[in-house]
């Protein structure tokens, strides 16, 4: 039977990898992978987690199940980070996933149980799983204009213009923070714009949090998030915790609901543990436990915002050092933009023709839009970076 499979398209920053791997040059520089980076070119583990493991290590008596849903606890601790008091914990339904992909598939598949019919606008562009999932789920897709090729930038009225489409039953997936390709993200104007639109449209929002605490710091980065959950009906919320406790591979995600009353709440938590018992019954814990433990001890949480806030730091450092190198090549301040984005990505609004010939004659590796992992740099190759953005003509 599995002679009728067909081949599918390989996975561009899979290859991008191993292009990279295959390159024999020494200055090589790697900016398409999406994990942060330490100086040293280390994805290091977070103090707190490590201290966590350890206490985790000496008072765990069992490996038994939790719960369909994942711990409680662990609901509870990312709803008050991500939330705060925004609105009451008592009309919010969680459960925890496979990591922030995890939660943004079982809220396509909650859309789609409570309106087969359902489109899901998305921005243009967006992070490239967003696309392949929904088409995986036979979900209609409409796309929204979002980035300014010119001024690197949000195109906000080509946005408002786009989203005026939207009905009641459709979803608008928005970036929390951190927008993943640009690094381009609206201001808290803009977002009440957008919260004015979602209530006159009936339209209900989806954010995806995957970089809580990598750009403006961790409740900044949450408010949009908070300023669209306090405003509207309904919201999803994909939250991730690969990025800000660094705990990539123990797949640690939570989708949240935020409905109205306790009524609806209750239906949606019952949903959510029915999606996650169809899909992969209990999800992990061990990530999620040690979230709970971190967020729940004030010396633990104290050491994991520091660390938190030294990444985010740092990130911004290599942002205006890279944007001061162009501006001291160039003579011009064209590459500001790259001071302002936030986040771990910026796209430099180039084509793909560039892209590959900043990789063949100066072995810079991005992805073919554009987009680079900003925490792939380091003092030593922003430089190079810059040379090569100019000697290819971005």
């Amino acid at each position: 039977m599995f002679e009728t499979l067909k081949p599918q398209p390989a996975d561009k920053i899979l290859q991008l990898m191993q292009m990279f791997k295959d390159d024999p040059r020494d200055d090589k520089v790697d900016l398409g992978v999406g994990v942060y980076k330490d100086a040293t070119g280390l994805t290091p583990v977070m103090r707190a987690i490590k201290a966590a493991e350890h206490r985790l290590w000496e008072e765990q008596t069992t490996k038994t199940y939790v719960g369909l849903a994942g711990d409680p606890a662990f609901s509870d601790a990312m709803i008050a980070m991500v939330l705060g008091d925004a609105v009451p914990r008592s009309q919010v339904a969680a459960a925890a996933t496979p990591g922030g992909t995890g939660a943004v598939r079982q809220a396509f598949e909650l859309v789609k149980m409570a309106n087969p019919n359902v489109r899901v606008f998305v921005s243009d562009p967006t992070w490239p799983n967003h696309l392949t999932i929904l088409k995986y789920l036979g979900i209609e897709t409409v796309t929204y204009r979002y980035f300014d090729a010119e001024t690197r930038g949000v195109d906000f009225g080509a946005m408002l213009e786009d989203l005026q489409a939207a009905r009641k039953g459709d979803v608008i997936l928005l970036h929390g923070c951190c927008h993943n390709p640009t690094g381009a993200n609206l201001n808290p104007i803009e977002w009440q714009a957008v919260i004015d639109l979602l209530n006159r449209s009936g339209a209900t929002p989806m954010i995806d949090l995957a970089y809580q605490g990598f750009g403006d710091g961790l409740e900044e980065d949450a408010a949009a998030t908070r300023q669209v959950a306090s405003s509207v009906p309904e919201t999803l919320i994909a939250a991730s915790c690969s990025k800000n406790f660094g705990i990539y591979r123990e797949r640690t995600g939570l989708l949240m609901v935020v409905s109205g009353n306790e009524a609806a709440r209750g239906l949606n938590q019952d949903t959510l543990a029915f999606l996650n018992r169809q899909n992969y019954s209990f999800p992990p814990d061990h990530g999620a436990r040690l979230v709970t433990m971190i967020l729940n001890d004030a010396a633990l949480r104290a050491d994991w915002a520091a660390e938190l806030e030294a990444v985010r730091l740092s990130m911004l450092d290599l942002r205006r050092q890279l944007a001061d190198e162009l501006q001291r090549l160039t003579g011009s301040d064209r590459f500001s933009f790259l001071a302002q984005h936030r986040g771990m990505f910026s796209r430099l609004g180039c084509g793909p023709d560039l892209v590959e010939k900043m990789r063949k004659d100066h072995g810079i590796y991005m992805v073919s839009d554009s987009r680079m992992n900003i925490a792939g740099l380091n003092a030593r190759t922003i430089p190079i970076l810059a040379n090569a953005i100019v000697e290819s003509g971005v």
